[in-house]
């Protein structure tokens, strides 16, 4: 397999080379297409190395995205080639610009630009832990929870994580904070449960007055894996349950719990993950409103994926004050400008990062601690956040 994709990059590189050569007369431009050629074959080799020799979860979750990266960045590559030819040829521009003496320093920009932004987001961006502070004012909130400061975060994605001192330092910000009680929304693993293994240590020093509450994502049930059988995978599960356990977290599997403070209480609501299009719907809202009385007057909601909110719990749960997220990571790369944002997550969700609200309703999309597929972050830092609720 290994050889067969060698040979196949080989020959589509050495056509393209040649068509280069013919149609460009400049050395640097086809310099340029074979040494990214270079650079993909490489990723392919050293993936097929660290597979037989070194551990699964290393080129799994950085050769891999890897090799996707390079091969995207050839057509890319080519596709600017002959759009800036086309460009050039036409009348009305070349005698603006010599073709010859623009296209090598733009193409100098196109090769060097990408490696650094894609390098950065590795090197610096996967553990450049962002703390975010929101105030939500409620107004039906008891006075004894006026001031309720919780932590939320998500998407933790132990599978991918190998910097302990960095994550370290990040529960650490979490934890300066002395939040009052802690949400973690889902995604502890990439595909199986074993993958936090070697965190719990870190993870346990996560805790705070009131509890620590969590859900499941859609990672977290071992669906991108292929087990041996159902058994395996049941058992798998039952790891989970047990390792959130062992956090000192209350997992909420479609149920709810009522926090009492000062004859004054709030509802706890956490449910599977529930998702929109072909993530799984294990979610039973219903079943985890169950038994909640009417003299409840706040009620917030863990639920892994943000589409849940429009499908399902602002039709059919509206009084849920606040509805907790994660999930879409701000999909590892855009911008955050003080109120600008924007993410290719916006064509795929409508809440996809930080505080929404419609009507008299909340949700709050955190982007994740971790990261997957892509071992970095660009633009879209890991994020821990306090949100504190205020009484009108």
């Amino acid at each position: 397999m290994l050889l067969f994709l060698v040979l196949i990059s080989i020959s589509i590189d050495f056509f393209i080379s040649k068509y280069i050569k013919i149609k460009f007369s400049n050395y640097y431009i086809i310099f340029s297409y074979i040494f990214i050629s270079l650079l993909s074959i490489y990723f392919i080799l050293i993936y097929n190395f660290f597979k037989i020799y070194y551990n699964i979860k290393f080129f799994r979750n950085f050769l891999i995205p890897l090799i996707i990266i390079s091969y995207f960045y050839k057509l890319l590559y080519i596709i600017i080639i002959f759009f800036l030819k086309f460009f050039f040829l036409l009348k009305k521009y070349k005698k603006i610009l010599e073709f010859n003496f623009f296209l090598p320093k733009a193409l100098i920009i196109i090769n060097i630009a990408p490696i650094i932004i894609i390098f950065t987001g590795i090197i610096s961006g996967a553990y450049d832990y962002e703390l975010k502070k929101i105030k939500i004012n409620l107004k039906k909130l008891p006075k004894s929870f006026h001031g309720l400061k919780i932590g939320h975060l998500s998407d933790i994605h132990s599978g991918s994580l190998f910097n302990k001192i960095a994550i370290k330092g990040g529960i650490e910000i979490l934890m300066n904070q002395c939040p009052d009680i802690i949400f973690f929304t889902g995604d502890l693993v990439n595909y199986q449960t074993n993958e936090i293994i070697e965190y719990i240590n870190i993870f346990k020093k996560i805790n705070a007055p009131l509890g620590v509450y969590s859900v499941l994502g859609n990672h977290d049930y071992g669906d991108y894996i292929k087990w041996n059988s159902l058994y395996h995978k049941y058992k798998n599960f039952l790891n989970m349950i047990k390792i959130h356990k062992l956090l000192g977290w209350k997992l909420m599997i479609n149920e709810n719990k009522i926090i009492k403070k000062n004859k004054n209480k709030i509802a706890i609501i956490g449910v599977e993950n529930w998702g929109v299009g072909k993530f799984p719907k294990y979610g039973n809202l219903k079943k985890a409103y169950h038994k909640i009385n009417r003299d409840i007057d706040i009620k917030l909601l863990l639920s892994h994926d943000p589409s849940h909110w429009d499908d399902e719990i602002r039709p059919f749960f509206n009084d849920i004050d606040i509805t907790f997220s994660g999930h879409t990571h701000g999909f590892q790369f855009g911008i955050e400008l003080n109120k600008f944002k924007w993410s290719p997550a916006q064509y795929k969700y409508k809440q996809w990062s930080g505080l929404y609200k419609k009507k008299s309703q909340y949700i709050y999309v955190n982007k994740g601690f971790g990261y997957i597929g892509y071992p970095g972050r660009v633009g879209m830092l890991p994020e821990l956040t306090i949100i504190e609720l205020e009484k009108n």
